[in-house]
């Protein structure tokens, strides 16, 4: 067999990785094609203020017949609104505090809300992490060590305050390589004030369809809810300052003392 020959055969490792790579991006393409045909098809229209408004006696009847059907349902449509990282969480939010209640229905968000979350992180792990580690080279590495040295206080500050978009801090981590454990924990805990808030939101919403009106959506920003809502991200951050104040101490200039 001559050289032209060899170099013509294909690499068995080669196409293997190859292979894998495809294999790795299904789960991403299969969330896609979700979320592209909820648009289509105009499910997201569901996710709205008029809609609530229109179905609520149906959703108030239909709970108390089936409160545990009706539990599940939630809790597993808020998952999937969360992983395909479709628009309308707030009005869910105040859907489940309307008909379950503002804990109850608190709480259904929070659990869809972190499992959707971290269906969405294992799937931008698992397809592609590894990609952008090797494209992105020393700068990833330097910001994943800067991260993981303090991932449950940043984790807790990023879901309190909503400093970026819930979708973009579902991903990031997963590139960061966040410890699966620190994401569920800073996911759960922290988007629990937010939701509690606009689950109590929804749970004053009959008052609201009587008298015609909308919801105030911009409660979030009223000072006595959201002073104690920046006060636990200040608190979360305080084990970062401390070991930045211990370290800059341990890397300050040392005294030598000159023996006589």
């Amino acid at each position: 067999m001559t050289g032209s020959d060899e170099n013509n055969q294909p690499d068995p490792q080669r196409a293997k990785a190859s292979s894998s790579g495809l294999k790795r991006l299904v789960p991403l393409v299969v969330i896609a094609a979700a979320t592209a045909a909820v648009f289509i098809f105009d499910l997201d229209r569901f996710l709205s203020f008029e809609a609530l408004k229109e179905h609520r006696e149906f959703l108030l009847q239909w709970t108390g017949e089936n409160r545990v059907l009706a539990a599940v349902a939630f809790v597993i449509g808020y998952c999937v609104m969360v992983a395909l990282s479709i628009p309308g969480a707030v009005w869910a939010t105040l859907a489940g505090g309307f008909v379950f209640g503002t804990v109850t229905g608190g709480l259904y968000c929070v659990i869809g809300a972190t499992v959707g979350a971290t269906v969405i992180f294992l799937v931008a792990r698992y397809a592609l992490a590894d990609m952008l580690r090797a494209r992105a080279g020393n700068a990833i590495r330097k910001m994943e060590t800067g991260f993981n040295e303090n991932a449950l206080s940043y984790m807790f500050v990023l879901r309190l305050v909503p400093l970026f978009p819930f979708w973009l801090v579902n991903l990031v981590p997963a590139f960061l390589g966040v410890p699966l454990r620190t994401y569920v924990i800073g996911t759960f805990f922290g988007i629990m004030p937010g939701s509690i808030v606009y689950s109590s939101v929804g749970n004053g919403l009959g008052a609201v369809f009587e008298q015609g009106g909308t919801p105030d959506l911009g409660i979030i920003f009223e000072p006595e809810v959201l002073l104690p809502i920046l006060g636990l991200a200040a608190l979360s951050l305080i084990p970062v300052v401390y070991k930045r104040i211990k370290g800059a101490q341990n890397d300050g200039p040392t005294v030598q003392v000159k023996e006589d």
